[in-house]
């Protein structure tokens, strides 16, 4: 469903210089899969949800979403996915009804089926109560939920979650946590970000810890804990970050001729 191998990206700096958010990445994520991209700011995962989306162009390698390349074919990967996010804003002045379907309309959906669906979605989600209510007038929580229906209002296979529950309050962050778990039932293949162990340790059948750009581990949560004799996953993080600063600082004491400058 997603394949990205070798997936690069880097920036500019005028003080730092070549800033690398993606060295070289590769993984799989499968329908019927929560798959969780798990580290800490700055690790490298928004960068790589934002190619997978067509937002931003790698430097180099490849990703391909539901058999589509998301630098060839952007607009029918664009048709695959849903992406939530903390940061996903609401339309004051629009109705959580009217943004949802100003979004299916944007997806090319007819009018009747298009409300259909939107019926289907607002039962599940319990939406009805904020139909009729204005994005300005709406609470977090409320936001959050029209922000998830009109990423799923087109049925996409692939649904991206991006820290979405970062700021939200427990009740409301438990109420996305419990939909990501139905929406996998429906045989989506999901991306869930996050650098909270639990929502990790909960949810993903798949891990990949990410830090600088770097994928340290990957596996089911089971497998990483027996690989790494170690069964919280908290501790498991900290010492595979640990290890990675540790090698970056070694590096960083040699020069480009392979001399240690600093010991």
């Amino acid at each position: 469903m997603i394949h990205v191998r070798e997936l690069t990206k880097h920036y500019a700096d005028l003080r730092q210089g070549r800033i690398v958010a993606l060295a070289g990445i590769s993984f799989d994520a499968l329908p019927g899969q929560i798959y969780g991209l798990l580290g800490p700011n700055g690790a490298g995962k928004t960068t790589a949800l934002r190619i997978l989306s067509t937002m931003l162009r790698p430097i180099s390698g490849t990703a391909t979403v539901n058999g589509f390349d998301v630098v060839k074919q952007p607009d029918m990967v664009r048709r695959q996915i849903g992406f939530v996010s903390s940061s996903t804003a609401v339309y004051d002045r629009m109705t959580g009804w009217e943004m949802v379907e100003h979004f299916g309309r944007l997806y090319g959906m007819n009018p009747e089926p298009l409300r259909e669906r939107m019926e289907a979605v607002f039962a599940r989600l319990q939406m009805n109560g904020v139909r009729d209510v204005l994005g300005a007038k709406m609470s977090t929580g409320m936001k959050q939920k029209v922000s998830i229906a009109r990423a799923i209002v087109h049925d996409p296979p692939v649904l991206i979650f991006d820290e979405a529950t970062a700021g939200l309050d427990v009740l409301v962050a438990r109420a996305l946590l419990d939909t990501v778990v139905e929406l996998r039932e429906h045989g989506k293949c999901i991306i869930f970000s996050t650098h909270i162990m639990r929502e990790a340790e909960r949810l993903c059948d798949r891990i990949a810890i990410m830090h600088h750009g770097h994928i340290l581990a990957e596996g089911t949560l089971g497998k990483l804990r027996e690989t790494h004799d170690e069964q919280d996953l908290e501790e498991l993080f900290f010492r595979l970050i640990s290890q990675q600063e540790e090698e970056s600082k070694k590096e960083s004491e040699v020069d480009c001729e392979g001399k240690v400058v600093r010991k």
